[in-house]
């Protein structure tokens, strides 16, 4: 074979993982998908381009036919039929993946992305822990003797593996000289490994795919399922897959998303934190008529991110696909139990709008947000497991509606870009030390905070921004200042060895992307360089 693995024996279990057949089968999906994913790799850089010497975005005219024919994706499989409430958190370590199967959710969102550092010990360790609840044997004992174990008194949460982005490479995989698809390696893995045992089970493979900014990129996808089924021999459609749209390019093909995988689609994710980091990035050459305000003052009432979430319910309900809302990233603090009340109260809010616009279920980051959740979503849906067949023809989103940023509200202050670096530089640290699920303030933060945190303080320093709070305007000396106090607070908050080790080469990355030049994509390629 030209597969070449850094360690196939990162762990215990391992072995069930990282077999002959499956790295065979890993090295056949890059031989055959591998260009073109490359290829649209590029197409996006070619878009980029083309919005940077003065293009915009609109629905793509060339597919009108697709979004003007009436068509349905295939009805789903009776274990995603009543998607309420979906626990999202990484799959390893098993403590993890125990708690989110047992925490009352319908549907566990196995990440292996945003809120997952891919050290290769814990691409390996998710993918062990997957086996292992596949098969309803997952069990783990923390170091104090606490015993965790899958339970059998209630239903386990459905189980929907989130594979990395098409952009991200897995180093500890050469095939031909070259770093693997990270995609393709979450993928292939947990297919190969679990897909039978699955369906035999009464569930199946089931996906959530991340980061698309075209229809030809779920294309891809839907060629690469239509392959890997065939090659296990199991029926065509069996594989399933919601997608996240959280980029405003898939915001403006959403039908065509869902054409494409119309066979294996089941519905689309409304994101919150990524969506707004794509509009920076997407339109960081446009001026201040794309500036965001503070971060915690876009609200998902803003009339631009209403457009974009009604017409993904509109989209998703027209088509029979499921319309899966966004994060609740609220953690119960025990100790502060005022801090806990407010975060419940914003969490029913947030989820009673959701759930009355439209949107079958929703994401909790935390156990103790389940029966909320649970809650408002049975107050509306009542006995049916969803409601997929409510349309909402009064409907009309534009694309002017969906690009008219000024419309936010809200303000830039010093208090913003203070949180925005001292987040980035939190998360980025923690991120490198192996977790990728950081508590930040009450709130579980995953990777999608960190860019949008980076990617404001870039556009601020580039649009000279004046500080409402302050008056000062926003240049590359005030962001170093403020991001060496900022570093300098952390430092007071964590054993000086942590941040010798993982904070201060935090802080020197985000200030090299935050005031590069050139714009970095992902903060997570540069942070990827930093790992083993």
């Amino acid at each position: 074979m030209a597969i070449d693995v850094s360690d196939l024996s990162p762990m215990e279990g391992a072995d069930r993982i990282l077999t002959p057949d499956a790295l065979e089968f890993i090295e056949e999906l890059h031989r055959r998908f591998r260009s073109t994913r490359d290829e649209l790799l590029a197409a996006r850089a070619d878009r980029r381009a083309a919005i940077a010497a003065g293009g915009s975005l609109d629905f793509l005219p060339e597919t009108a036919h697709i979004r003007e024919a009436n068509w349905k994706i295939a009805p789903a499989p009776a274990a995603l039929t009543d998607r309420r409430v979906e626990m999202t958190g990484p799959a390893a370590p098993a403590k993890m993946a125990i708690n989110a199967l047992n925490s009352g959710a319908k549907v566990w969102l196995a990440d292996l992305e945003d809120a997952h550092t891919p050290t290769w010990h814990n691409v390996v360790d998710a993918q062990v822990n997957l086996y292992g609840a596949s098969r309803g044997d997952l069990s783990f004992t923390s170091r104090e003797g606490k015993e965790y174990a899958l339970r059998d008194d209630a239903p386990l949460a459905v189980m929907v593996v989130r594979p990395r982005g098409w952009h991200l490479p897995e180093k500890h995989v050469m095939i031909d000289g070259e770093p693997a698809a990270g995609a393709l390696v979450d993928f292939g893995l947990h297919f190969f490994a679990n897909a039978r045992t699955l369906l035999e089970n009464g569930a199946g493979p089931y996906y959530y795919l991340p980061k698309m900014e075209s229809h030809r990129e779920a294309r891809l996808w839907n060629d690469v399922f239509n392959f890997a089924e065939e090659y296990a021999g199991i029926p065509q459609g069996s594989i399933r897959a919601t997608v996240l749209i959280e980029t405003i390019p898939a915001a403006f093909e959403m039908d065509e998303i869902l054409y494409e995988l119309r066979d294996h689609a089941s519905g689309l994710n409304a994101g919150r934190w990524d969506y707004l980091f794509s509009m920076i990035k997407v339109f960081r050459d446009a001026g201040k008529a794309f500036l965001l305000p503070d971060r915690a003052d876009v609200a998902m009432t803003a009339p631009f991110m209403r457009a974009y979430t009604e017409l993904l319910v509109k989209t998703c309900h027209r088509r029979g696909a499921f319309a899966m809302g966004g994060m609740a990233a609220f953690i119960p603090n025990r100790r502060e139990p005022e801090i806990t009340a407010k975060a419940f109260e914003k969490v029913t809010a947030d989820k009673t709008r959701e759930a009355t616009d439209g949107f079958d279920g929703s994401w909790v980051a935390h156990p103790d947000m389940v029966q909320t959740c649970r809650e408002v979503f049975d107050s509306v849906l009542g006995e049916k497991p969803n409601q997929v067949d409510r349309l909402r023809d009064d409907v009309s989103v534009s694309a002017a509606d969906l690009l008219d940023v000024s419309t936010a509200g809200g303000s830039v202050t010093e208090a913003g870009l203070r949180s925005n670096l001292y987040v980035a530089v939190a998360y980025t640290a923690v991120w490198l030390s192996g977790n990728g699920a950081v508590a930040i303030h009450n709130l579980m933060e995953d990777a999608a905070t960190a860019e949008i945190s980076r990617s404001q303080v870039w556009q601020q320093v580039r649009n000279s921004v004046v500080l409402e709070d302050t008056g000062a305007t926003v240049t590359e000396d005030l962001v170093k200042r403020l991001l060496a106090e900022e570093t300098e607070r952390l430092r007071s908050e964590v054993p000086e060895d942590m941040f010798a080790r993982y904070y201060a080469p935090a802080s020197q990355l985000i200030a090299d992307i935050s005031l590069a030049e050139d714009y970095v994509d992902f903060l997570t390629l540069p942070a990827y360089e930093l790992i083993d």
